[in-house]
């Protein structure tokens, strides 16, 4: 296996900032800019006694490393906010060359997992999330994307797994770091399907699942591909669902609620009666264990 290439920290700080969205690097440059620049203009204290030389000294050497810092850590972000704007760019025209794949390479199976996240971050975006690419570290790495929905989190973990299940260990993990993390809800995608086991976990937990089917529908709706005509409508039969159904998390009492953001919009379901304490849901029509 090849080795990999030492960087230095300029060149860190550049991948770092590339990973942030443009106007968030191009804030960052004018504060730290302000920031560093005014500590390194400023006046030395005057020593009036020799126990202020260490004190001095130490000033002195803040306002040396601000004097170049003013400089490298604003063009670092720069670099950054141009970098995310041409992986912006980048990232468009995967979403469109997936929606119109002709030959293999370019389908959402065939595509590398590297380009499968960034896929997945571009399908996001155009749902209207603020997304951060946080690098899960490989295929089967940690959190790969932090959304952001005014200020509700959410946690996304992307499985290019074509040839086996997503399954309920997956889920798991994800729940445990949306508890650490205080994150309002979570996702999976992946260009494959789910275990029954992992589906069922998944309920009332507020993470979505996202499959290879519902995925490439979310590419096609955005990248004008052409849609089947919708069948005619049927009117639905009335369900009559449990007065007050029971939380899966604490078992309290749930609410009637209307989703006001995210994927599902306008939908209702059952919300635990302790929220924010508590973020347990179920669907409408999920019985009550």
């Amino acid at each position: 296996m090849a080795r990999r290439r030492k960087t230095s920290p300029f060149e860190d700080l550049i991948s770092l900032a590339a990973l942030l969205p443009w106007w968030a690097s191009l804030i960052v440059t004018l504060v730290s800019w302000f920031f560093l620049h005014g500590v390194a203009i400023s006046t030395p204290p005057a020593m009036t006694h020799p126990g202020q030389f260490s004190e001095a000294m130490t000033g002195t050497v803040l306002r040396s490393l601000a004097m170049v810092g003013q400089y490298l850590i604003p063009l670092a972000f720069v670099f950054g906010a141009i970098g995310s704007i041409a992986g912006r760019a980048k990232r468009k025209k995967l979403i469109k060359d997936v929606a119109t794949a002709t030959q293999p390479g370019k389908t959402v199976d065939g595509i590398s997992w590297r380009e499968f996240e960034q896929l997945v971050s571009e399908a996001f975006r155009r749902k209207g999330f603020t997304v951060t690419e946080s690098g899960g570290g490989g295929p089967d790495g940690g959190i790969d994307l932090i959304l952001q929905m005014g200020t509700d989190k959410y946690l996304v973990q992307c499985k290019q797994w074509k040839a086996i299940k997503v399954g309920v260990t997956v889920i798991r993990e994800l729940f445990g770091v949306m508890a650490a993390e205080g994150a309002a809800g979570g996702f999976v995608v992946t260009s494959g399907t789910y275990t029954e086991e992992a589906k069922a976990f998944a309920l009332g937990r507020n993470i979505q699942l996202v499959d290879g089917t519902l995925l490439k529908r979310w590419i096609a709706n955005r990248s004008g591909a052409a849609q089947p005509m919708a069948a005619t409508p049927v009117e639905p039969k009335p369900t009559v669902q449990p007065a007050n159904p029971l939380c899966p998390v604490c078992s309290s009492s749930m609410i009637l609620r209307t989703a006001k953001r995210g994927l599902n919009l306008g939908n209702q379901f059952w919300g635990c009666a302790k929220y924010p304490a508590c973020r347990g849901i179920r669907q409408l029509g999920e019985a009550s264990v």
